[in-house]
């Protein structure tokens, strides 16, 4: 979906036809609504076996459905999956790893299943959880000179420059601040996006391991989905409704550059489909990154146990 703006000015990014791609896979988390499901569709469409992953079971029937009208030949699942709760995701994601081998948006402050703010939970260690369990996979893929290098794009937004200027990724205590509003809870986590993909996957894994596997983050825009209209229940009144006004017109299609690979530019932040961004002084803080990595280890240790991570080195 084209922004209001590229709509009426032919100011923006190109969008982009992806190739025919028969044979590869994309997770796609919150796949089955909102922006997830607009990101779901150009893989589908492409060729890809696309896996939704989603909260709701009443919304996955609905996005398959489209997509199949789309592209009749479109092979599309779905598995019901909450990030915000570790046990289930652990559960969720060690299966579908298995099989393959042989974002909640702005709201008020509330803790998820295991403890921990939501918007911190589901956006950032939900996420962090996921890779860590698809990982073998990932590797193994990256290892089979038939496939090309497997991809990791995480969700960030420009959002991610609205974090609290004191964001330390020290302790629980401070994610769980029930003094922060929900722009910096947001933003926190987008920031923790960006930090992810290259403090913590491409220098601590990828480089380490020698692996030939891409992480980015982005920020995709946005799509006019139930979830933009949290802003009206976030900040009631005329301010979320000019708030989901200005979102949804400068809004954009989740697309993956081809740069990416043609310039090595693993673990850079794309605000535009085709370009590198620029990043806040927090997104390139090495110290933060190493801070976050940190802390999302031991609150996964701390709620599934020693052995919840697996090794980022292993392999099948």
């Amino acid at each position: 979906m084209r922004s209001v703006l590229q709509k009426t000015t032919d100011i923006g990014p190109t969008p982009m036809h992806p190739e025919n791609l028969h044979s590869r896979i994309a997770v796609v988390g919150g796949g089955a609504s909102g922006i997830g499901f607009k990101i779901s569709r150009a893989p589908a469409n492409a060729g890809y076996r696309v896996i939704m992953i989603n909260r709701k079971e009443e919304q996955h029937t609905d996005a398959v459905d489209k997509t199949r009208k789309e592209s009749p030949d479109a092979e599309v699942d779905w598995k019901p999956c909450d990030v915000g709760n570790l046990a289930e995701t652990r559960d969720v994601f060690s299966k579908l790893r298995d099989e393959l081998l042989p974002g909640i948006n702005t709201n008020q402050y509330g803790l998820d299943a295991d403890g921990i703010d939501r918007h911190f939970g589901v956006n950032a260690l939900g996420q962090f959880y996921v890779c860590n369990q698809l990982w073998p996979v990932l590797r193994k893929t990256a290892k089979d000179p038939r496939s090309p290098a497997p991809r990791v794009v995480f969700e960030a937004s420009e959002m991610h420059r609205a974090a609290p200027s004191n964001a330390h990724f020290a302790t629980l205590d401070e994610i769980n601040n029930p003094e922060l509003g929900p722009t910096e809870l947001y933003g926190r986590t987008k920031l923790a996006m960006i930090l992810f993909a290259k403090y913590g996957l491409v220098e601590k894994v990828i480089e380490k391991n020698g692996d030939n596997i891409y992480a980015v983050s982005m920020h995709p825009g946005a799509v006019n989905t139930e979830m933009q209209q949290q802003c009206k229940d976030t900040y009631p009144g005329l301010t979320g409704k000019l708030l989901t006004w200005a979102m949804l017109a400068t809004g954009r299609n989740a697309l993956t550059s081809p740069k990416m690979i043609e310039q090595n530019l693993n673990g850079h932040y794309f605000n535009d489909p085709d370009s590198p961004g620029k990043k806040s002084t927090q997104a390139s803080d090495l110290v933060l990154g190493d801070a976050l990595w940190a802390l999302t280890g031991r609150l996964v240790k701390s709620r599934l146990g020693d052995d919840a991570l697996l090794g980022w080195d292993a392999a099948y």
